[in-house]
């Protein structure tokens, strides 16, 4: 399937892997893109140096595209920045924030520039700023999320801009990738799914967490602190939502109550103090597959959806 988003990235299919914290390293990120999509690694909250190692570690295990995930939030992100820069990274994605002032950068490095967006306001502001492409990202994502959902906010920021629109939350089959196709984007990112992919490190608890999730088992917490996410409800969360209720405990206790919560979850599978973040589509993902596996059954079911459609993508 080519799309605009696959000629873009050079990649077979119009699939990119969410750059989860803590989660998406080269392992994760080499498979998806030796299985035709776009392998991300997460540069999270990580320094330099860890990043800088986790590209080179990726280039040994794959000699197709992939990118990098930079929080722009990270007290490192300067320097991050100049990393993918210098290691000369294909793709970088971006999240919590604006990237335009490492644009110039990064595109004088042949960087291929897509940032997450939950507006049509910062869709514009990035695409002046000329970034290649943007991610529109629904509230049903897991971790960050905004107010709209993947329904509403795509097609408007497909009509708002003139960048091809990857989507983004509540997409975990093919299903969802032909729906994000009718919606006008040229391709999606999913994360959850790739949680429980063969080749993720998260630990064995998260993978169960996600099995066993049902529709209705997320929940969106931290709205009070202005940086709401959506996780797998658990005594964590609960005791989260009751704190976040209480208007008599102080906004600094809150914040420091979620401080190394999802590193928790992801590297030790602490289900008492974790927080195991998770999209609303958790209740569809059923077993756990290689990434390759995962991409060809998204990939089969979509074009058997297709078959007797024609649009331009």
């Amino acid at each position: 399937m080519q799309t605009k988003l696959t000629k873009l990235l050079g990649i077979r299919y119009p699939i990119i892997q969410g750059g989860m914290a803590w989660i998406a390293d080269a392992s994760l990120a080499s498979a998806v893109s030796n299985a035709g999509g776009l392998g991300i690694i997460s540069a999270m909250n990580a320094n330099a140096d860890w990043v800088r190692e986790e590209i080179r570690k990726c280039r040994a295990m794959t000699d197709r595209p992939f990118g990098v995930n930079i929080m722009l939030m990270s007290p490192y992100v300067e320097e991050v920045a100049k990393v993918v820069a210098e290691e000369r990274v294909p793709v970088v994605t971006t999240g919590a924030g604006n990237p335009s002032r490492f644009v110039k950068d990064w595109k004088a490095a042949g960087i291929i520039i897509l940032p997450v967006v939950a507006s049509t306001a910062l869709a514009k502001m990035v695409e002046r700023a000329g970034v290649d492409a943007v991610i529109a990202e629904g509230g049903e994502s897991g971790g960050h999320v905004g107010d709209l959902t993947t329904m509403a906010l795509v097609p408007q920021v497909v009509d708002a801009i003139d960048l091809p629109v990857v989507a983004a939350g509540g997409i975990g089959d093919g299903r969802g990738l032909v729906a994000s196709l009718a919606l006008g984007a040229c391709g999606v990112q999913m994360g959850t799914r790739f949680l429980v992919a063969k080749e993720c490190t998260v630990s064995p608890e998260y993978k169960k967490k996600v099995l066993a999730a049902k529709d209705i088992s997320t929940m969106v917490t931290g709205r009070r602190l202005g940086h709401p996410v959506r996780a797998i409800k658990t005594a964590y969360t609960n005791a989260y939502a009751k704190l976040e209720a209480d208007s008599n405990y102080p906004d600094e206790e809150l914040e420091q109550f979620g401080v190394g919560s999802l590193r928790k979850a992801a590297k030790e599978g602490d289900a008492e103090h974790g927080c195991f973040l998770a999209g609303q589509i958790a209740g569809m993902v059923r077993c756990e597959q290689t990434a390759s596996e995962m991409i060809e059954e998204i990939m089969a079911q979509a074009e058997q959806m297709m078959e007797g459609v024609r649009w331009e993508r």
